[in-house]
């Protein structure tokens, strides 16, 4: 059984929806880079939720 095909949709929209990358780059990358870029994307979400909005 391969990637499920729900999961990988929602990878992609997630980076498009953040850094406006093209659908074609992000589906060029390896799993593991994608869901790098996921956990980044989150964790910077995170940290402008929970704090007074600095990203860093």
């Amino acid at each position: 059984m391969g990637y499920p095909p729900e999961r990988l949709a929602g990878e992609v929209a997630y980076i498009a929806y953040h850094f406006h990358w093209p659908h074609d780059e992000i589906m060029g990358m390896e799993h593991h880079e994608r869901q790098r870029w996921v956990d980044e994307i989150a964790a910077i979400n995170r940290r402008i939720n929970d704090s007074t909005g600095s990203v860093w």
